[in-house]
């Protein structure tokens, strides 16, 4: 298991950025599984005027943590295109994510095959489980390949 100072930072495994990096730390890291932590009210695109941030941007937040895993999982210099395919069982336990709250975010791969992947998720909040469900990605060699993507 990789904890802290061993882990390299997101922007090296993600490639969101700016106000769409919405991950704030990765935390933890096995072959098994990978844990991130998440700051709501660093949200700033989906937050609302009293800074709730609503509960569907979990699936954005297990997506970014599925990369993260993925990017550790290859050995990647820098992170690989992938795409979100499906997601199954997806349940919100909540309405919304209040700006003080401390949000852990877990991503376990189901099930590799070839350039798809299975790959449950869950969201804790205060201790509570939040968001879970079971998200697919395609990781293609290169989006150049796939007419229309990347635009």
């Amino acid at each position: 298991m990789t904890r802290g100072a061993e882990l390299p930072p997101l922007e090296r495994l993600i490639p969101h950025s700016g106000a769409m990096r919405l991950l704030s730390r990765l935390v933890e890291h096995t072959t098994e599984r990978t844990v991130c932590t998440v700051d709501p009210a660093d949200s700033e695109l989906f937050r609302a005027a009293d800074g709730r941030v609503p509960a569907w941007v979990a699936v954005e937040w297990m997506a970014q943590c599925i990369a993260a895993h993925g990017t550790l999982l290859d050995a990647q210099d820098e992170p690989r295109p992938g795409f979100l395919v499906g997601a199954k069982r997806v349940t919100l336990h909540r309405d919304s994510f209040g700006p003080d709250e401390s949000v852990e975010v877990t991503a376990r791969v189901v099930q590799r095959i070839g350039r798809l992947a299975s790959i449950t998720c869950e969201v804790h909040a205060g201790g509570e489980l939040a968001a879970e469900g079971a998200l697919s990605v395609f990781i293609p060699d290169s989006v150049a390949t796939y007419p229309g993507a990347g635009r």
